[in-house]
This record gives structure tokens, sequence and C-alpha cells, in this order.
């Protein structure tokens, strides 16, 4: 069912859609950004389709793919609770670009596309109160960027007077925030299991979670580089 789905898709837009994919069953169609709200409209009201479930938008960073694409995929999978079928849609965003909103056809993407801004550091041009969701206003970067420092110590921020209520002051750099204070290499040191995709790719290895050709050129590149710099005799030359 959900093949019919792409189906009538591709005849709507045709070559505006760029690409089809079809993993265990998932149906994806990838467009661009400019007919990112177009499309998802005519799933929601296309008799056809009648995608009527919103069912997440999300995001995906590959920083692996450097100049050959967009760094971050966004995400939309829909359902028709009606037709019992479901579709995801990808649109690819480049670093520091923005996609338009979902929230006037979708109006619960409005906390989703605020969860991807605060998470990934996506904009949503059109969005009614882009700010972070799950994280303070003063907190610096985006967790679920690939490249993301683990050991990142971030701004403390002192609780609020509430009157009635006793909370304990913040801690210090030296007291909570224990990520920022281990020596997350030399605790690894001989070790393949990833704790964190940004300390994978430092020390060379494949991420867990990409089988891509690219993922695996990028291991294979710094790992290289790595045994160069480790090399007494290449050192010297």
């Amino acid at each position: 069912m959900s093949k019919a789905v792409i189906q009538r898709l591709s005849a709507q837009f045709g070559d505006r859609v760029l690409e089809t994919r079809d993993f265990r069953g998932d149906e994806e169609a990838v467009v661009d950004a400019k007919d990112w709200v177009e499309v998802a409209r005519f799933l929601r009201d296309d008799d056809a389709t009648a995608m009527d479930h919103l069912v997440d938008l999300t995001a995906v960073d590959w920083p692996e793919r450097g100049a050959s694409g967009p760094r971050f995929d966004v995400l939309l999978s829909l359902r028709s609770t009606t037709k019992k079928h479901r579709v995801r849609v990808v649109t690819r965003v480049a670093e520091g670009a923005s996609v338009p909103t979902l929230v006037e056809v979708y109006a619960g993407t409005n906390w989703a596309e605020r969860e991807v801004w605060d998470m990934f550091g996506v904009r949503f041009e059109g969005h009614p109160d882009l700010r972070r969701i799950l994280l303070y206003e003063a907190f610096e970067g985006h967790p679920l960027r690939k490249d993301y420092p683990i050991e990142q110590a971030q701004p403390l921020v002192a609780y609020r007077d509430v009157r009635g209520v006793t909370k304990l002051p913040p801690f210090g750099v030296d007291e909570g925030q224990p990520f920022a204070r281990i020596d997350w290499r030399a605790r690894l040191a001989g070790a393949h299991s990833q704790v964190s995709p940004a300390l994978g790719m430092v020390e060379g290895q494949r991420r867990t979670l990409s089988d891509s050709e690219a993922a695996q050129a990028l291991a294979e590149k710094i790992a290289r580089t790595l045994g160069e710099t480790a090399d007494p005799a290449k050192s010297e030359e």
C-alpha cells in the first residue's frame, strides 16, 4: 500500500521527487527544501494519500558528507489512519541553512521542530516560536551533532528564587558535569567500543550506526593519518 503513495507523489511532482527508496518496507521520498511544505500539504490533503497522522519529525547528522552534500537530513514520518499506509519524506539541509516550517500543515511539528533546532541546530524558517525545548537558552552547542565534544562543560545557571522551595545551588565544574573531567582517550586506549560518535571519528573508528561508503572512507582516511603521525620514520621525513 505504501508504494502507491510514492507512485502518487512521483506522478504529482515528477522530477521534483529527487530520489525514492524502499528499505525493508519503509517507503521514502527525498525532496528539495523549497518543495517541503507543498509536498507535505499534498500528502495530507490528497484523497489517495490522506496522510492525516503526523508520526514524527526529526533529523540525522551526516558530517562525513563534507562537500559531497548537505550535512543534515530532516525526516518527516506520516501515516494515514484511513488508508493504513505510511511514508517518510526527507529533505537535506546544509550547515547554516534553514528549511520551511510545517506548523501550518501539521500543528504537531511545532514542538518537533523546536527539538530538532535544540539538538541539531537546524533552523525552521517561519516557525512561530523557535527556541530550545529541552535545554536552557545559555546551553552552548547542539548535543546530537556528531562532532559535539563529549568533554564540553556547559555554563552554570542559577536556580530561580521560588518562595517556599529550597534548592541546592548548581554544581561547579569540579563537582558535577563528570563528562568534562574524564580523559576519554586514556580510558578507551586499546578499545574498539564507542561511547560517542565524535570520539569515534577522532579515534578513527567506524560509526556504529552507519555502514555508508562515505563513513568507511572517512574512517580509513583518519586511520591512515593517525598511522603516519605515529610512525617515527615518517615523522622525521
